[in-house]
């Protein structure tokens, strides 16, 4: 018999997490009275500078002395060494970089003789790659999108980007592997790096770039550092959730034929994570074309770099091109990897002739060669490389038009009364709000909201962890980060929420949101501030409206998806009770579908907290300013302080509300 849940028990303690909230937020009231009247003593309002530790300056004195006294400089030399190698041979196969210091001349000579991969080749190739996972679709979309890439003017640039991920995807994925397999097997080294992971996945992108760029110097390199760092988490707790979930079973039948502990590692539990592992390496392969892309703002050529050069000319036509090559190799990337996760190896009979077991595998090889020969003549020289003249693009008829467009006097002033209105009544008086809240008053607020969301645990957190941010010498711009994302993603629960209740009525409605969704969420983060700046100018507007954008994304999905979740025999429970649609709604089929739209709330905040760093290329005068400011110098003290600060305000509020859905989710019956 299943255990339940005293109803009693569970009244009381949300009871005494209100009180005790509630308390809470009497003293606050009470310190922003004292505030108000000026009585409060100064050190309370902020803390004072004498009490604030030179965090920032230790850490520049201790990352000196690795890298200088303990010889960590020539340990990344070496690294880089390797890395550039590596890149530089990638870079001569796709896009022709004739670059290989370590071969002698006349392989060099020869390597160069054979000049780049010519498109038309590498389209064939993963035409027969997506046939082989997927069938005739996925062949189309694969080889599609290189057709696509190369046809619009795209292909070197793409390439570039491509030979970065080519390098650093392989190398994450046996780091996070070597690393899963690690913390499986030992619970401290489990211990130890757990709470290093839901650091480094909240850490702003940032704060991944400075050190990559200090150590390994600017360009494809600390490109290629970047994005293995950034991308090893999700594949390490992939491999240590596969290797978990393995059958004991399966476990005994592998000690029972003798294997040793190697055989069964690599016989018994690799191959039963298969699904898990696999699943790490789709996570691997998008987060690495996305830090890619945003690498641009290091000195790595490809994609991201022509997206930012066209934004700072606010062409949104060629922006929109580059954003839609972007999306497509995210899509075709993303359905390979998953398509490879559920192929079951297929088996064939002893007397099967080789050329038929491996027929695909031939067919790829042959029209591989078959593209690369007839690209060599002159005739078809259109399929080794496109011309401009031969280009599909239509970015400049595109900017002609949305400037058109924008010059609309009807557009204009529905525009400029927004701006006015939500610069001047809500954003403004908002921030300035929040700024004069006293340090210790917002603390508890914060506190209490965490307090009441989850309980004891997460208020202890929220406690310490917004301490440490008050301790950081950085509170005001941290206050500045806190009031963008609180203000982007209350506008887009009142946008994104409607929207989802509005589409989870109507099946097909619902089927073009998600797949809106879905290539809304796979374009590059910082194309949506061109859209924001050319309706709003450079203000506070601008950056809430791209983050609105951002963040409407998962607050739509899965208040769609808790909905569509709501069991049908409780509808029709109500319908028997003789309620309407507007009671079935409020009164069942929403407290049904929290749990599953709190999800969408934590990724609401976690990508708005992601999206105001990338904001800061507007002008905020926020964390992400400031972060970004860091790039132009070796301030590596001061960018790891800064990108703590948001990490913790993030993670605040990732436990509150995985608390509370957890907690949701038991006072409903549902686990």
């Amino acid at each position: 018999m299943v255990a339940q849940a005293d109803p009693s028990n569970a009244a009381l303690s949300r009871l005494s997490s209100l009180h005790f909230s509630v308390v809470l937020l009497v003293v606050s009231a009470l310190l922003m009275i004292a505030h108000s009247m000026g009585v409060l003593p100064a050190w309370l309002v902020r803390l004072p500078e004498a009490v604030i530790p030179p965090t920032a300056e230790v850490l520049d004195v201790v990352f000196a002395f690795v890298q200088n006294d303990l010889g960590l400089i020539h340990v990344t030399r070496s690294i880089a060494a390797g890395l550039e190698y590596l890149l530089d041979a990638t870079g001569n196969i796709l896009y022709g970089k004739n670059r290989l210091p370590y071969l002698n001349r006349v392989s060099f000579l020869f390597i160069e003789s054979l000049g780049p991969i010519p498109w038309s080749a590498v389209a064939a190739g993963m035409a027969v790659l997506g046939f082989w996972l997927g069938g005739w679709r996925m062949a189309i979309l694969a080889g599609g999108t290189f057709v696509w890439t190369a046809m619009i003017g795209q292909w070197d640039i793409a390439m570039q980007t491509m030979s970065v991920l080519i390098v650093a995807a392989p190398i994450a994925f046996l780091i996070g592997l070597m690393l899963g397999i690690a913390a499986w097997q030992w619970r401290w080294v489990d211990n130890a790096i757990k709470p290093i992971l839901s650091v480094l996945q909240t850490l702003p992108f940032f704060t991944y770039l400075l050190p990559a760029v200090i150590f390994f110097k600017v360009g494809p390199t600390a490109a290629a550092v970047a994005t293995i760092i950034y991308a090893i988490p999700p594949m390490i707790l992939m491999t240590t959730l596969g290797l978990q979930k393995v059958s004991p079973d399966i476990v005994e039948a592998g000690k029972m034929s003798g294997c040793t502990r190697w055989q069964m590692l690599t016989r018994v539990y690799i191959p039963a994570a298969r699904t898990e592992i696999l699943v790490g390496v789709n996570q691997v392969i998008m987060l690495c074309l996305a830090m890619v892309v945003l690498t641009a703002f290091i000195g790595m050529p490809g994609l991201g770099a022509k997206l930012l050069a066209m934004m700072n000319s606010f062409k949104l036509g060629r922006s929109f091109e580059i954003g839609v090559t972007i999306v497509l190799l995210a899509i075709t990337l993303d359905r390979l990897s998953k398509a490879w996760v559920v192929k079951q190896p297929k088996h064939w009979e002893r007397e099967t002739p080789w050329w038929e077991r491996h027929f695909l595998l031939l067919l790829g090889l042959g029209a591989f060669a078959a593209f690369y020969i007839i690209s060599q003549f002159q005739t078809f020289e259109i399929l080794n490389e496109v011309g401009r003249k031969q280009s599909w693009s239509k970015g400049r008829e595109i900017d002609r038009w949305i400037k058109g467009v924008l010059e609309i006097d009807s557009i204009q002033a529905v525009t400029g009364w927004l701006r006015w209105f939500l610069n001047v009544k809500v954003l403004i008086p908002f921030r300035n709000a929040l700024l004069w809240v006293p340090t210790p008053a917002l603390i508890m607020m914060v506190v209490a909201l965490a307090y009441w969301l989850g309980g004891r645990k997460p208020a202890i957190y929220a406690a310490v962890f917004f301490g440490i941010v008050a301790l950081s010498g950085w509170w005001d711009r941290s206050v500045i980060t806190l009031y963008t994302v609180i203000s982007a993603v209350t506008i887009s629960m009142l946008l994104g929420i409607p929207l989802g209740i509005m589409a989870s009525g109507n099946k097909r409605l619902a089927n073009w949101v998600l797949l809106t969704c879905d290539s809304a969420q796979t374009f590059p983060s910082f194309i949506y501030l061109i859209p924001a700046i050319m309706l709003f100018g450079v203000n506070d507007v601008a950056v809430v409206f791209s983050i609105v954008i951002f963040t409407m994304v998962p607050l739509t999905r899965y208040t769609i998806e808790g909905l569509r979740a709501v069991p049908l025999e409780m509808t029709e429970a109500a319908d028997m009770s003789g309620a309407n649609a507007l009671q079935k709604l409020v009164s069942v089929r929403l407290p049904l579908a929290l749990p599953t739209m709190a999800v969408g709330f934590n990724q609401a905040i976690m990508f708005a907290f992601f999206m105001v760093i990338i904001a800061a290329f507007i002008g905020t005068q926020d964390l992400g300013q400031e972060l970004q400011r860091t790039l132009a110098g070796t301030d590596l003290g001061k960018n790891i302080v800064l990108g703590i600060n948001v990490s913790l305000m993030a993670l605040t509020f990732d436990m509150a509300i995985l608390e509370w859905a957890k907690r949701r989710k038991k006072a409903l019956g549902l686990g």
